[in-house]
Formats: structure tokens, C-alpha cells, sequence
């Protein structure tokens, strides 16, 4: 959740998943409804680990939102989007068999 302050910085903002309220960077309790942070889940790609594993930008995904990317880090548009590939043929094949199998035992069940 990144954008403009009220007063103009672009700096990271983070909320409370709980309740939705702006939190400081360095608290470890929300300040609207007490719940401790136990972790960091990255807005990019939704990776959750310990704080100190984000020091250079998220581990999964390089998400970073204080290094631009015109200066050589991994930035906001730099994160990559994982993109699942189909399944293979043969297992589309095989489950339509296997569900016709079914079927056709359930069919001729009755008669």
C-alpha cells in the first residue's frame, strides 16, 4: 500500500489488516485495535516472513518501495507476477476417464 502522505513525502505506508488503520513503519502493535505483528506480507506478491528478511526488499518477489528501479534495484513495476502453467494433456485425458468410469458405473448400477 504505497502513496503520498499528508505532507507530500512518498515514503511506504502500512495498515492493519485487522482493522484497516495506518500504522508506523516500526510498531509492533496496531495503534486502532492492539494487534501484535508477529510478520510482513509483501503487497506485491503476498510472500509473509520476519521483518528482518525484507531489509533489501522482499525476498520472494525483490519488491521494494525505497529503491527506484532507475537506479539499479528491483522496484514496484519490477516485481513479477507468478503465472501458473497449464497441466499437461494426459491429465485432463485421464480425469475425463476417470470420470466417465464413474459415471458409467453409477449408470448401470441402477439397471
Amino acid at each position: 500500500m504505497l502513496g503520498s502522505r499528508k505532507d507530500g513525502s512518498k515514503s511506504p505506508r502500512f495498515f492493519c489488516e485487522s482493522c484497516n488503520a495506518e500504522v508506523p513503519k516500526e510498531a509492533k502493535n496496531c495503534p486502532g485495535c492492539g494487534k501484535r505483528f508477529a510478520s510482513v506480507r509483501c503487497p506485491a506478491c503476498g510472500f509473509t516472513g520476519e521483518e528482518a528478511l525484507f531489509k533489501g526488499g522482499c525476498p520472494a518477489c525483490g519488491y521494494s518501495s525505497g529503491v527506484s528501479a532507475e537506479s539499479g534495484g528491483k522496484g514496484r513495476n519490477s516485481a513479477r507476477k507468478s503465472s501458473a502453467e497449464p497441466l499437461p494433456f494426459w491429465v485432463y485425458a485421464l480425469t475425463a476417464a476417470a470420470f466417465t468410469g464413474v459415471l458409467a458405473a453409477l449408470f448401470f448400477s441402477f439397471f
